[in-house]
């Protein structure tokens, strides 16, 4: 058996334990992460003549068949997931590219209009823009009715 042969062994072996001893120590930590999904990196802005929030999300590597985007109320969502890479046969110096499913919420500081959304997707970078909300669109004064008084006669 060569060098290489036990290196390549002993690798296996490690992550096997690391999977094994998930959450107890460092790197096993990080694993367990990843097993349960991960959230990809935003940048959120407000910018534009009429005002708008922007939301870049890194999606690199994301079949967009699998993401989906939700706006309520002040959140967005995106969620998706980004395939799982082929292992076998590969011994790993350095994993970081996060696998998986995942869901990432944004809150925004300001109410936007859900109907006008839209969404680009380019070079890896998923773009949503949010327009604001018009004020007098939210706010609405309504009446009170003065309920009649028993005995009084509707008229």
């Amino acid at each position: 058996m060569s060098e290489r042969d036990l290196f390549a062994n002993f690798a296996r072996m490690r992550r096997e334990m690391d999977e094994m001893l998930t959450g107890s120590w460092g790197r096993a930590t990080y694993i367990s992460r990843r097993a349960s999904g991960f959230s990809p990196n935003v940048d959120v802005y407000y910018s534009g003549d009429p005002q708008r929030a922007v939301v870049k999300c890194d999606l690199s590597g994301i079949d967009l068949s699998t993401v989906g985007i939700e706006v309520s109320g002040r959140q967005l969502t995106i969620v998706g997931e980004r395939p799982v890479q082929e292992t076998e046969g590969r011994v790993y110096q350095q994993v970081e590219i996060p696998t998986g499913p995942f869901r990432h919420v944004v809150e925004l500081q300001v109410d936007v209009d859900s109907s006008k959304a839209k969404a680009t997707y380019d070079d890896g970078v998923l773009r949503v823009e949010l327009p604001l909300r018009d004020e007098t669109e939210v706010t609405r004064k309504v009446p009170v009715d003065r309920t009649p008084k028993r005995g009084e006669i509707d008229g």
